[in-house]
């Protein structure tokens, strides 16, 4: 399952175990121990067609809880994956569109409850695509699985009261992933969605506007590490500080993670998922435009 040494030569990413290319999910198409999991950002591009052998998921109705906004509880991810097949010992690949951010996001849940081998295919649904590769309507069949979940890892998580803690800090940095109209406060989305979730425009005081974007090429796939490690040192964002990544929603904030954490091997980086929603509403909280 590892990569060739030429692949890790041209990538040169700390952690290139958690990223596999197209091709590999081809060659394992079948493979029991295998998983492959779609996660859209349009809940209804599953049903349009996917990778065979594929489990579709919703974030907004499998990998919420309600009526509360939060990620699952540890009983419910359990219940969920084991409904779908998946076990604790399987080696779980997911992707997506709009170049991976629910994606990354489900490998950031799947990281917080303790999953051993959870990746992201490089590129996501648009590379498959562009690949010519074939896509499916027929959903997989599922054979009951027994998923065990660990306890949070709450060393890769932020909440609210913790960002306002840590603001200000030496050795803290924010990374506000958004577009830069966003950032600014002319945007509370991107362009191409309702402009809502959030009462004030802005972002938190002395964040640094790096977008998730930025990351990869025209392609999808992400950028060399060499690249990568400029992109971030650029502004400030560097492995010896405490690191914070938020967007709006928390999902394009988990596709840097992804790559602060496991691509170019940060330390200490936690995702602040409740993001803009729930900063740019917060009562008297601190906002820079």
């Amino acid at each position: 399952m590892a990569k060739s040494a030429a692949e890790l030569k041209a990538t040169d990413y700390v952690h290139p175990e958690v990223l596999v290319d197209t091709a590999w999910v081809a060659e394992h198409a079948g493979d029991s121990k295998v998983k492959l999991v779609e996660v859209d950002v349009d809940t209804s591009a599953y049903d349009s067609g996917h990778v065979k052998g594929a489990i579709g998921l919703d974030w907004r109705k499998d990998l919420q809880a309600r009526p509360i906004r939060d990620l699952l509880a540890k009983e419910d991810l359990e219940k969920l994956l084991s409904s779908k097949g998946i076990s604790s010992e399987d080696t779980v690949v997911a992707y997506g569109d709009n170049n991976n951010w629910f994606a990354a996001w489900f490998v950031w849940n799947l990281k917080y409850y303790g999953h051993k081998d959870a990746r992201l295919m490089n590129g996501g649904r648009k590379k498959w695509q562009d690949e010519g590769r074939e896509l499916v309507t027929d959903a997989p069949t599922i054979k009951p699985a027994s998923y065990t979940a660990g306890q949070p890892n709450k060393a890769i998580r932020a909440l609210r009261d913790e960002v306002l803690r840590d603001l200000g800090k030496s050795g803290v940095v924010l990374v506000d992933v958004r577009s830069p109209k966003e950032f600014s406060g002319e945007l509370l989305a991107p362009e191409n969605l309702p402009q809502e979730g959030a009462q004030r425009g802005g972002h938190i005081p002395g964040a640094a506007n790096i977008p998730w974007a930025q990351a990869v090429r025209e392609d999808g796939t992400f950028k060399p590490a060499s690249e990568l490690k400029e992109l971030y040192a650029a502004k400030g964002v560097t492995p010896d500080k405490a690191v914070i990544a938020y967007c709006r929603i928390g999902e394009r904030s988990s596709h840097t993670w992804f790559v602060l954490n496991y691509l170019l091997g940060y330390p200490n980086v936690r995702n602040y998922d409740g993001s803009w929603t729930e900063w740019g509403s917060l009562i008297a909280a601190p906002i820079e435009r």
